[in-house]
């Protein structure tokens, strides 16, 4: 169905190499909540579970934080995990943390293996941006180099240098993720996720996020984007899908694509 690149974790395909695969969120702000979330979502059957670590009371606490991701581990029944702390200016919780401890943080969750993926911003330090691509590949953990704007659409040669800069920094996984002002974003935003996936490397993730963009949420995969945000119990973004009615959709565009 789709020009995208699957997703590699542990040598092998995400999903069997399906595309695009379902992501679901987690945002307790405790263990519990966390656990809670697991229960609720496991039936839906994601494919992916991402922990948005931002959301977290205790994020200061690497013991507790590594704890948790641990039980969260052995609730979700192999499902692979992706952890995100999303920085207040791209989008997420403010956090107590300086973005030196973030990075201790993120390497000792990778020294742990208790994740499968990490999530880091392109706009963060070079040096900092480094130290994470040396710690998760060195613990066999897949790193996601991403970007938010949840101002606006930057133009399409803009975007394709944020998919660009994502491989030429040694991300495994590219992440562009823009808010429409109109439907000719929407337009702009799946273009450069197509020209980028049939001229890089790497696996991409796109969405256009609010009203407007939930169209990409659901054609994506056409384009080259490798992964899809649903809900499953809660969102952490604007114009995120139920999980049933995503996949439900998907199902009908992999149906008629694969037919042209």
């Amino acid at each position: 169905m789709t020009q995208a690149k699957p997703i590699m974790l542990h040598g092998k395909p995400l999903a069997d190499g399906a595309t695009p695969v379902l992501c679901t969120p987690l945002v307790g702000v405790d263990r519990g909540e966390l656990l809670g979330e697991i229960t609720s979502v496991l039936p839906t059957r994601p494919d992916l579970i991402e922990w948005r670590a931002d959301y977290f009371a205790a994020l200061a606490d690497t013991d507790q934080v590594i704890d948790t991701a641990r039980a969260l581990k052995a609730a979700c029944l192999g499902l692979p995990i992706l952890f995100t702390r999303r920085m207040a200016s791209e989008g997420g919780r403010s956090v107590s943390l300086s973005e030196p401890r973030v990075v201790q943080l993120y390497e000792a969750v990778c020294a742990a293996r208790c994740v499968d993926l990490i999530d880091y911003e392109l706009s963060n330090p070079g040096e900092a941006f480094e130290r994470l691509r040396v710690a998760s590949h060195s613990h066999d953990i897949a790193m996601v180099a991403s970007y938010h704007n949840f101002q606006s659409t930057p133009a399409f040669e803009a975007l394709l240098a944020k998919f660009r800069e994502a491989q030429s920094r040694g991300a495994d996984v590219g992440k562009v993720a823009v808010m429409p002002e109109s439907p000719a974003d929407v337009l702009t935003l799946l273009a450069a996720t197509y020209q980028a996936s049939t001229s890089l490397d790497i696996p991409l993730i796109s969405m256009s996020m609010g009203g407007y963009g939930s169209v990409s949420r659901m054609i994506g995969g056409v384009f080259g984007s490798a992964l899809t945000f649903a809900v499953g119990k809660s969102s952490s973004a604007p114009g995120q899908i139920a999980i049933d009615e995503l996949r439900a959709v998907l199902a009908t565009v992999r149906r008629s694509v694969g037919t042209a």
